[in-house]
């Protein structure tokens, strides 16, 4: 028997599952994690199943520990996951992100991400009573900029990432959510 994640609570959208990281969704983050795509969050190709692994592995972890995590994504009707976003809070963060990935690039540029970020940052307000949000973005990395200001975030110059090359990127207040 493989014990299973079962008290994280899924999400819908109007088109996806945000569900628990699960044991299958290893052939779909692996490939990613071992491409240049990963490198804005530590994969790229000189990494192998071994490092991906241990990616699927933080990512699980990260729920026992946090009590909250990223949830695995799938679209309705589909058994393929398509990426991970959620509520990230790893040892030295200076405060807990919204984060997300798409491991699968036939997936990008179809608003997955949005629609996704969209119910885990009410979430992260409604349910685990965050009054505040950051993404830790990589100056280089376009496509997260390009959904961060999609998603009404603005430059934080007053707060730092954890890493040097990151660009603190501010979601909106709840209120400014709900209004």
């Amino acid at each position: 028997m493989i014990p299973r994640l079962v008290d994280i609570p899924p999400l819908e959208t109007e088109r996806l599952i945000l569900r628990a990281p699960e044991a299958r969704d290893f052939d779909v983050l692996a490939p990613f994690v071992m491409s240049d795509r990963a490198s804005f969050i530590g994969g790229g190709s000189d990494k192998d199943a071994t490092d991906a692994w241990r990616v699927l592995a933080i990512l699980s972890g990260h729920w026992h520990l946090r009590g909250y995590g990223v949830y695995v994504l799938q679209p309705k009707g589909s058994a393929k996951a398509i990426g991970s976003m959620g509520p990230w809070n790893p040892e030295g963060w200076p405060e807990p992100e919204l984060s997300w990935t798409i491991w699968d690039a036939e997936a990008e540029g179809k608003g997955y991400a949005f629609e996704a970020m969209t119910e885990i940052r009410r979430y992260a307000y409604d349910v685990l009573g965050w009054d505040t949000a950051v993404s830790y973005i990589d100056a280089a990395n376009a496509r997260s900029i390009a959904l961060a200001e999609r998603m009404g975030c603005v430059i934080d110059t007053a707060a730092s990432g954890p890493h040097s090359d990151d660009v603190v990127y501010r979601h909106p207040s709840f209120a400014e959510v709900l209004a």
